[in-house]
């Protein structure tokens, strides 16, 4: 996965909840090299709308294209930011596979394939901490804001 495409953390949000909504790639490629957002638009919710999601990353020099091709890595997290690009990323919830902590999220279990993706996504701010034993193909991990890291006792 490439890291030099940038996204903000919301273009990346709403890229991932569509295909979670079961839009594939070469349907979100479709919608943006038509720039029509018609088809995306039918998936709106009270907190996600698709209605400026090609003007905003137009606008902001967001190379959507590329980022569906070859990835990308968010330009900043917040830590609700973060909470809902994982639900939408990994289809995790807090509380149930994961908690939160001061400035970080605890005891996430990630595949591999799933941690790698994870962190050539998560923004500067943000560290990965692995937990020492691995179960079969899962990795424990702690996301930790990285201001934060060293400084809890």
């Amino acid at each position: 996965m490439a890291n030099g495409i940038l996204l903000s953390q919301n273009t990346a949000i709403m890229l991932e909840r569509a295909r979670r909504k079961g839009f594939t790639d070469e349907q979100l490629l479709n919608i943006i090299r038509t720039e029509d957002s018609s088809e995306l638009i039918r998936i709106n919710e009270e907190w996600f709308t698709y209605d400026d999601f090609l003007s905003y990353a137009k606008e902001h020099g967001e190379l959507l294209e590329q980022a569906v091709l070859e990835g990308y890595r968010i330009t900043f997290n917040t830590m609700n930011g973060l909470k809902i690009w994982l639900q939408e990323r990994f289809g995790v919830e807090e509380g149930t596979d994961f908690s939160r902590g001061e400035g970080q999220y605890n005891g996430l279990k990630l595949s591999d394939a799933n941690l790698d993706a994870l962190k050539s996504t998560l923004a500067a701010n943000w560290t990965v901490i692995e937990e020492e034993a691995a179960i079969g193909s899962e990795r424990t991990v702690t996301l930790a804001v990285r201001a934060f890291v060293g400084q809890q006792a």
